[in-house]
């Protein structure tokens, strides 16, 4: 299975099957490597984690390159879940202003997700994906054979993107499903229709896909991103996020019940302590890089299917919304 995802920056081939990645500099995660050690020859080792997403390992890796003698036309091969490609994308993207690479994505999260669209950042302590840039990779590898050793739990964190993706737009993919090679592509498919009708997120279509995030987001940086896995996050704000908007008679009657039912089948979360206290989590969203100066914006649902970005939400309303 294939597709090309065109954006005005350079146009994506995304393989699913057993495409083997091109020729270059292999930049891989820790873990990945002890799996598939003859992947991991010659290569350079990304730490696993989120924690990797800081200024130390880019500066780190950038020192890598400059030691392995990378120039212009080398092209990196990032091999990893979401945080290596993040990591590595913007990397790329600012390595002697800017070089190729190649996504390798070896989670369920990353090939649902992180890997299409071009959004490459690191993280600071103030909050997630602060720092970054719009790089998309040349090529996209999907091979679901890398699902094989991941743990059920890694499993249930990606499918949390794939639910995220029937919430807004695809019914069908609305309910837990076996992971299979038509659903991952389905999902990709979906994803590649959003980001094609607006790459740089600046018409709000692209907001859609960051429904449960500006929660999740604030829940993991508070959290120092230890505890919950990015899917895990995603899925405790895409439940509150669903109650929010009922709260503000946004998301029809009932909606929050499903969403949350949904996430209960497929083993997610939709509950976290840290709910209970909302003023530690409206601080991390005043740094989210959708915020804006009279209020904070969330991408809530009107229904199952169908999803949009709402600006000027006063934080009292969250707060109310959190703690009902």
């Amino acid at each position: 299975m294939r597709l090309e995802v065109r954006q005005a920056s350079r146009t994506t081939t995304v393989e699913l099957g057993e495409a083997k990645p091109a020729d270059g500099i292999v930049l891989i995660d820790s873990r990945v490597a002890e799996l598939y050690p003859d992947l991991a020859r010659g290569a350079i080792i990304v730490p696993r984690g989120e924690r990797s997403k800081s200024l130390r390992q880019f500066g780190r890796l950038h020192a890598e390159l400059v030691a392995k003698g990378a120039n212009r036309k080398s092209q990196l091969i990032a091999i990893g879940g979401g945080v290596v490609g993040d990591l590595v994308g913007f990397v790329a993207a600012t390595y002697m202003r800017g070089i190729a690479y190649e996504s390798v994505p070896t989670t369920l999260l990353a090939m649902v997700d992180s890997s299409v669209g071009g959004k490459v950042a690191i993280d600071l302590p103030e909050g997630k994906n602060l720092v970054g840039s719009f790089w998309p990779p040349t090529r996209v590898t999907i091979q679901p054979q890398f699902l094989s050793t991941l743990p059920p739990r890694q499993v249930r964190n990606g499918l949390a993107e794939v639910l995220k993706m029937g919430f807004i737009r695809d019914p069908f993919l609305a309910e837990p499903r076996p992971v299979t090679a038509e659903l991952i592509f389905r999902a990709i498919k979906n994803k590649q229709e959003v980001v094609e009708a607006d790459e740089f997120e600046t018409l709000g279509i692209r907001a859609i896909l960051n429904f449960g995030h500006t929660i999740g987001h604030a829940i993991e940086a508070v959290l120092g991103y230890r505890g919950l896995l990015h899917g895990e996050a995603v899925a405790v704000g895409m439940a509150a996020e669903a109650k929010l908007g009922e709260t503000l008679g946004i998301t029809e009657p009932g909606t929050a019940a499903e969403v949350g039912r949904i996430l209960h089948q497929a083993g997610l979360p939709t509950s976290h302590l840290l709910l209970s206290d909302p003023e530690r989590l409206i601080d991390r969203m005043r740094s989210d890089k959708k915020a804006e100066g009279n209020g904070l914006a969330f991408s809530l649902l009107n229904r199952i299917g169908e999803c949009k970005l709402q600006t000027g939400i006063r934080e009292s309303d969250v707060v109310r919304a959190l703690r009902d």
